[in-house]
């Protein structure tokens, strides 16, 4: 299996792509820690994981990721516990709607919080433990980016400015953990079904929009996604770092 014996951690993984990730990294062996600030959807989470996997190989720790104190008690426990992890996906983030003009300075720090700081926080901190890993095995950090980061989406400029960010954070971070193995990439999903997308998929309009500016004429499915950060957090992607890998069905070629 892709990541026996490996320790997972990941972001916002209470539901969507953060939730089928874990799942995915369940079924090929890893130990995974479910990270989010609603207890209550990790625990149903792992509770699902466990069932399918039956192996009891998720647990849960609430953090909220935009504050420095819970991302170091985060750490230490993982450490306590584990006293190293080999894979890190941050994938927590949060989205609005909003134009510049009408765009609040509170929402466009909060949506900045989550999307980009979280990421710095608990980048910063966890990498440790990758660093002081006492075996260099194949070691990954994933970060999930946005189509959005690539082309500013209507109504979201808050959110396609925090995703770029992300993107090039990522860059950033990759130069400088490559002295260390550590591999470091993004991805980016483009129109998925999860819960920042539920309400505006409910809206047919919307979604034969999509339809027609996608090449593949759909919205993707959030375990295609997360097949891919799968990937790019195994051995498999052992040569690749500081890259983004755009998962948008063929919305920027159309």
């Amino acid at each position: 299996m892709k990541f026996e014996n490996k320790v997972a951690v990941i972001t916002g993984a209470g539901s969507g792509i953060g939730k089928k990730t874990a799942l995915l990294l369940a079924r090929e062996g890893a130990k995974i820690i479910l990270v989010g600030r609603t207890q209550s959807k990790l625990e149903t989470a792992a509770k699902e994981i466990n069932e399918v996997c039956d192996n009891n190989s998720a647990v849960t720790f609430a953090t909220d990721i935009t504050k420095e104190g819970e991302v170091k008690v985060l750490s230490d426990f993982l450490k306590s516990k584990y006293g190293s992890i080999d894979v890190l996906i941050n994938n927590a983030g949060s989205s609005g709607s909003a134009s510049i003009l009408e765009l609040d300075l509170e929402d466009w720090q909060a949506i900045q919080s989550v999307n980009v700081t979280g990421v710095f926080l608990v980048s910063k901190h966890l990498s440790k433990l990758m660093i002081n890993a006492p075996e260099k095995t194949d070691r990954a950090i994933v970060n999930i980016a946005s189509l959005s980061g690539h082309k500013a989406g209507a109504k979201i400029p808050h959110y396609s400015t925090a995703k770029a960010g992300v993107i090039h954070f990522t860059k950033a971070l990759a130069a400088e953990l490559a002295s260390y193995g550590i591999r470091v990439n993004s991805v980016s999903p483009g129109f998925t079904e999860t819960p920042l997308t539920e309400e505006g998929l409910r809206n047919d309009s919307f979604v034969k929009a999509i339809e027609r500016h996608t090449a593949l004429r759909r919205v993707g499915d959030p375990t295609e996604i997360a097949n891919v950060i799968a990937f790019a957090a195994s051995s498999e992607a052992s040569y690749m770092t500081g890259t983004d890998l755009l998962v948008d069905g063929g919305w920027l070629i159309t």
